[in-house]
This record gives C-alpha cells, sequence and structure tokens, in this order.
C-alpha cells in the first residue's frame, strides 16, 4: 500500500516517465514537510526554509494546473503547529500575506482559484485578511482549485462535524437512524469540493511516512506516495513522478477488478 519515491539528486530537472494524460487525479494532496531540514542542512534558520518551501509552492501550484489536476489541496499549518516556537508561528502567519501578495496576479493568469480550509476564525486578523482577499481576487477563476489547509486538523474537522450533526438532531431535523457517510461528508470542510473531495493521491515529502491528522476521513481510499525530498526540493518532475507511480497503481476501492 506504502510506497517511497528516492528520487536522488535534488537538482535533477528532467523526469522520463511518461503520464498517461486520461489518467491524472482529479485531486492530489501534499504534506509538505522538510522546510526546516532543508535549512538546517544550509546552516540557516528555520524561516529560510519555510520563505524556500513557499517558492516551491508557486512552481508546484502552476505544473499540477498545466498537467490538469483539479484540485491541489496543500497543508500549510495544522491544529498542532501552535506548538513552535513562537517565531517561527508569527513567520508562518505573516506567510501568507507576502505569497498572496506577489502570487495571486499569476494565479489570476492561470485560471487558479484560491480556498482555504481550517479554523480561520482563530487566526490574527492580518492573516484572515490575506486569506479573503485572496478567495475574493480569484473567485472568478474556474481552472484548478488550490486548497490551503490552514489552522487545520482532521480529528478536530471530524468532531466539528459530529457536533454539527448533533446539533440538527437535537433540533430534530435528522434522526440517527438516518446519518450516513454521505451525512458527515457533508458536514466536513472539503464538502464544498465535491464531486472531488476526497484526494486520489496523497504526497508526504521528507521520507517521513506518517498521515500526522490530515484529511483522515477523506483519505480512506486515497493512494499513498512518499518521496525522500524535502519540500523545497521538490519539483515539477518529482511531482509528475509521483503521479506515475500513481497511474501504475490498480485501484479496486475494496472490490475486484
Amino acid at each position: 500500500m506504502f510506497s517511497k519515491n528516492t528520487q536522488k539528486g535534488k537538482d535533477e530537472k528532467l523526469s522520463f516517465n511518461t503520464l498517461d494524460d486520461h489518467n491524472i487525479p482529479s485531486h492530489v494532496a501534499i504534506i509538505m514537510d522538510g522546510n526546516g531540514r532543508w535549512a538546517q542542512k544550509r546552516h540557516l534558520p528555520r524561516i529560510a526554509g519555510h520563505r524556500e518551501g513557499m517558492n516551491t509552492v508557486k512552481k508546484i501550484t502552476i505544473s499540477a494546473s498545466k498537467l490538469g489536476v483539479k484540485i491541489l489541496t496543500l497543508y500549510a499549518f495544522s491544529t498542532e503547529n501552535w506548538k513552535r516556537p513562537s517565531a517561527e508561528v508569527s513567520f508562518l502567519m505573516h506567510l501568507p500575506t507576502d505569497f498572496f501578495d506577489t502570487f495571486v496576479p499569476d494565479l489570476i493568469k492561470h485560471n487558479v482559484r484560491v480556498n482555504v480550509m481550517g479554523y480561520i476564525d482563530q487566526l490574527p486578523d492580518y492573516t484572515q485578511k490575506a486569506v479573503k482577499n485572496a478567495i475574493a481576487d480569484t473567485e472568478k477563476c474556474t481552472g484548478m482549485v488550490l486548497n490551503f489547509a490552514l489552522n487545520y486538523g482532521g480529528r478536530a474537522e471530524i468532531v466539528t462535524a459530529v457536533q454539527k450533526i448533533a446539533a440538527q438532531v437535537d433540533q430534530n431535523k435528522i434522526s440517527p437512524e438516518e446519518i450516513t457517510d454521505k451525512t458527515i461528508d457533508s458536514m466536513l470542510m472539503t464538502a464544498e469540493l465535491k464531486p472531488y473531495s476526497d484526494p486520489d493521491l496523497l504526497i508526504r515529502t521528507s521520507g517521513e511516512e506518517r498521515i500526522s491528522n490530515f484529511l483522515l476521513w477523506q483519505i480512506a481510499y486515497s493512494e499513498l506516495v512518499f518521496t525522500d525530498q524535502l519540500w523545497p526540493d521538490f519539483s515539477d518532475a518529482t511531482l509528475r513522478d509521483c503521479i506515475y507511480e500513481y497511474q501504475q497503481r490498480n485501484r479496486r476501492f475494496g472490490g475486484l477488478k
């Protein structure tokens, strides 16, 4: 089930894998890991890794859009990341302002719409403003959706969904017997991404092989690909190689073909 992409050579520019244009995953989700280690290897502060990681987001967004991906979900900041040093958290909270100020024109040029899921109301006002402006500025774009998971946690998302359903039961809008997986789907933060709310492909960078509380419900049948590359080194070639590996999988969804 699990596979690791062990592509070597951080400076590699080309992928020799030929993709099947008719089998591009509609929804790709990425756990962007390794910014700190990238900086540490270069004797730089961790924030330098986050800044370089921001540049990688820009490159991979355009690459995914050109490949025909419909939803690109990026795990930008988890509900657990508040435990990091305050200076690093402060930098990460300012990053969306810098990112969107420079990147929104390119997003519009490539017809990419911004969406953000997570507990946005708990973010600093300046972060909320940057997020809301980017969503508003790109709302007319009809191409790929760049979906950021910001102050997001999979368990918290499920708890919130259960609370919403419990409130409907309490108000006699629905009976417990009527609750189905579709009911839960409709209460999750990815509901507005339908019909592509569940990722086809989940990628994690930096060699770590865990989910880290990301899209726990939605990845029930996602294909998982792990790569040793640190996120700032993640390239168009790496993305293509991960998609190529996805295309070699036999997706049975619990059945037989």
